[in-house]
């Protein structure tokens, strides 16, 4: 029987990729005035942190393309993007956010329970020594990221309504 974790991770992805319906490749590289990041960078953000969640810190390797950790890791802005970095297509971001999810299921399915050889703490102070928890976590922040994706759109199509209006 499938973890009940595996499910919601599996419908909290769903949701994202939604989330990125109607956005083109120029809207999700707008900036909203008074913000430092885009749509495309909020998905690429996404996709690093739960590859470094999922997998880091029990040891196993990460998929992370060239560039990715430059462009997304925490910290990060496309305000300071290296000119040597290849900006993946919101295509690229959406393949690579589909098949996170299945490695995911198959390298941790077994190894819910076991405790990491170092625990992390997160910058909100909350401690975590299991991949369960870790994957636990990581649904907290993809909402939270898709919050600000919701309101990017929001944002971004009220500056275009203004512009052609």
């Amino acid at each position: 029987m499938e973890h009940y974790l595996f499910k919601q991770l599996a419908f909290v992805r769903a949701q994202t990729l939604k989330l990125m319906e109607g956005v083109s490749e120029e809207t999700a590289d707008r900036i909203p005035e008074g913000f430092r990041n885009t749509i495309r960078w909020q998905l690429g953000h996404i996709y690093v942190v739960l590859e470094r969640i999922a997998f880091q810190y029990i040891g196993l390797p990460l998929h992370l393309p060239e560039g990715f950790k430059e462009q997304f890791e925490n910290g990060t802005s496309p305000l300071n993007v290296p000119n040597f970095v290849d900006i993946p297509t919101l295509q690229e971001l959406e393949t690579l956010l589909k098949g996170q999810q299945e490695r995911i299921r198959e390298g941790l399915r077994d190894h819910l329970q076991e405790k990491v050889v170092q625990p992390y703490t997160t910058s909100a102070g909350m401690t975590l020594e299991t991949p369960e928890q870790f994957l636990s976590f990581s649904l907290y922040h993809e909402g939270m990221h898709m919050s600000v994706i919701k309101l990017y759109k929001i944002l971004l199509s009220k500056g275009e309504q203004s512009k052609w209006g």
